[in-house]
């Protein structure tokens, strides 16, 4: 259930292409280093976000729908901003890379691997709000081995998932290497819309459950 809870919003397919389109055209060992430390941050952050998220959210005060706006907000600005990248700004990242090599390009990027590669583009609010849910869903069971039966099912879909996007982040210039670039482009402007969207659904979510006892109250 976790596997298949997580597997949509993860989508780590669609969420390789946003990947490539946000970081550029690079060498091929910088994907797979940049993929390596992308699929290491998710597993250590799906980790605390089970074990301790919701006693974070309520130590703070936070309720799931202010994440939700909140996240969905920062979804939608990422989807916005490669939504209105020219094209010219990938050909200068293409000719930066080869010019300053890879471990310049791996240090800047490096840098950037839990935000925003790792959060929100990867694993955003949605895949928070699922994981406290399931979280808190493991924790009904009626006796302490289900509760960890549950608990340690839940950990071996996030490390499947992990995996998943190691392979699909890793292989993203072989997924669009028979792709005219300009399709590619046009590829990652639809990708960039789509995050757009799910952000703006996403933050649409959290206000609707904000506002919905509220306009309740007034009828």
């Amino acid at each position: 259930m976790g596997f298949s809870a997580l597997l949509p919003v993860v989508n780590p397919l669609g969420s390789a292409l946003v990947f490539l389109g946000v970081v550029g055209l690079q060498p091929k060992a910088v994907y797979k280093s940049l993929a390596r430390q992308i699929a290491i941050n998710m597993l250590l952050f799906f980790f605390a976000t089970e074990l301790v998220g919701s006693y974070v959210l309520s130590f703070f005060g936070i309720s799931l729908p202010i994440v939700q706006f909140a996240g969905g907000a920062v979804v939608a600005a990422i989807g916005w901003g490669v939504l209105n990248q020219p094209d010219s700004d990938k050909e200068k990242e293409s000719a930066g890379a080869q010019a300053t090599g890879r471990e310049d390009v791996v240090e800047k990027w490096s840098k950037k691997t839990f935000y925003p590669l790792m959060f929100p583009i990867t694993a955003g609010p949605g895949c928070l709000v699922v994981m406290l849910t399931l979280g808190a869903h493991a924790m009904e069971r009626d006796s302490l081995a289900e509760t960890a039966l549950a608990h340690a099912g839940l950990m071996l879909a996030v490390v499947l998932l992990s995996v998943l996007v190691y392979v699909c982040y890793a292989a993203a210039p072989q997924i669009t290497a028979k792709i005219a670039p300009s399709t590619a482009q046009g590829i990652v402007r639809v990708v960039a819309f789509i995050l757009l969207c799910i952000g703006v659904q996403i933050a649409w979510n959290g206000l609707e459950a904000l506002l919905k006892p509220l306009l309740q109250h007034s009828k």
